[in-house]
């Protein structure tokens, strides 16, 4: 069984600039900066011919290049520090074709509404005046464009130091 999502992968510039982020959060586990990505679509456990049949339908998608922004820092239900995504229409747009191709390969389609965003880390306990204090800090957190010409079929492993991303496919954007 393979545990996969489908996610843009960050330039290591902004990765960088990114990692800058961490740090100033008691309890925080900040997600190590090689894993920073934008998920298109987390799927979950599936075996190896739901697999290769996700990446034959992912394969078929047809999508021009764009540009992506990361503006801003949020936290959902103070669990998840995050750095979220300007709107973007080609990003909502290769998402729902990411969304198709994943119920062609028989997988139930996603409830929640898609929003993309980049963790940063996770948080344990109840929050306090820290996490407002740094959200307030980073506010007007704003990263320099960024191409997109590619998103990733992902396989994750989690360890006990935290979960380990391996590339399983790329596909290129037109």
């Amino acid at each position: 069984m393979l545990r996969l999502f489908v996610g843009i992968a960050l330039p290591p510039e902004l990765k960088l600039v990114l990692s800058r982020l961490a740090g100033g959060l008691p309890g925080a586990r900040w997600v190590d900066p090689g894993n920073y990505h934008v998920t298109l679509r987390f799927i979950g456990e599936v075996d190896e011919g739901l697999a290769s049949d996700l990446d034959a339908h992912l394969a078929g998608i047809r999508a021009r290049r764009f540009t992506v922004t990361l503006a801003g820092i949020g936290s959902f239900n103070a669990r998840n520090l995050f750095v979220g995504v300007d709107r973007n229409a080609d990003l909502a747009h290769l998402q729902e074709k990411v969304e198709n191709a994943v119920a062609r390969s028989g997988i139930e389609p996603e409830n929640r509404r898609f929003a993309p965003h980049v963790t940063l880390a996770r948080l344990k306990g109840k929050p306090d005046a820290k996490l407002g204090q740094y959200l307030a800090e980073h506010a007007l957190f704003r990263a320099a464009p960024f191409d997109v010409a590619q998103f990733q079929l992902v396989a994750s492993y989690l360890t006990k130091s935290g979960s380990i991303y391996e590339d399983q496919a790329g596909y290129a954007l037109s």
